[in-house]
């Protein structure tokens, strides 16, 4: 069985990037051999700092996607394996109110 690879570089520039792969290592010296992958061949050195193994490819397409739709702070929740901060960026304003508004109408006068 396959596996496919979720997972996200640091860059040189402190930017991160996810991507999708069948094999790591190999796409590893790709993001920092080949001019092709310019994002990332500009913004060297590359430091792998988060993966996640998928048995099923259009299952690791799908949280790729979700994981480039995060915040840059709730990606380093993930990275940094802080699930109480993961969940915190996570809620949803519609359902839960934006918390900096929540702040400024709690603070005194």
């Amino acid at each position: 069985m396959k596996t496919y690879f979720v997972y996200i570089l640091k860059c040189s520039d402190d930017s991160f990037y996810t991507g999708i792969t069948n094999n790591l290592e190999r796409r590893l010296i790709e993001h920092k051999t080949k001019k092709s992958f310019s994002y990332t061949y500009k913004r060297q050195p590359l430091e792998l700092v988060w993966y996640l193994g998928c048995t099923k490819p259009d299952e690791a397409i799908k949280i790729e996607k979700q994981i480039k739709g995060w915040s840059r702070r709730k990606k380093q929740a993930l990275i940094s394996e802080n699930w109480n901060d993961l969940i915190k960026f996570s809620k949803n304003y519609t359902e839960y109110g934006n918390p900096i508004e929540k702040a400024s109408s709690t603070g005194s006068d």
